[in-house]
């Protein structure tokens, strides 16, 4: 993170604090947009006002952000208004850019 003048506010660690399935959705309303990764695969959705917007589903959202374990999937990382769930290259490069 140093290495991009990236500044970390808060570090939780999912193993000690997990976050319940019903406590991710809710923090997710909060964004304005959701990138997930899983697996190779990578999902994008917009929120306004808490509400999906587009074709996407809460369903949809649920299964890209919460784990078999019915927790908060990990790493979860916040930028700004952003939430990104998962992780690939991919993604985290595109938020080193």
């Amino acid at each position: 993170m140093e290495e991009h003048q990236l500044e970390v506010k808060a570090i939780t660690d999912a193993k000690k604090e997990t976050i319940v399935a019903k406590e991710g959705l809710k923090l997710a309303t909060a964004a304005t947009a959701i990138h997930a990764a899983k697996g190779k695969k990578l999902v994008s959705f917009k929120l306004k006002g808490g509400k999906l917007q587009g074709e996407a589903t809460d369903d949809d959202l649920r299964k890209a952000i919460i784990g078999p374990s019915g927790n908060l999937r990990a790493p979860t990382i916040w930028v700004g208004k952003t939430m990104y769930v998962g992780f690939t290259e991919e993604l985290y490069d595109s938020l080193l850019k």
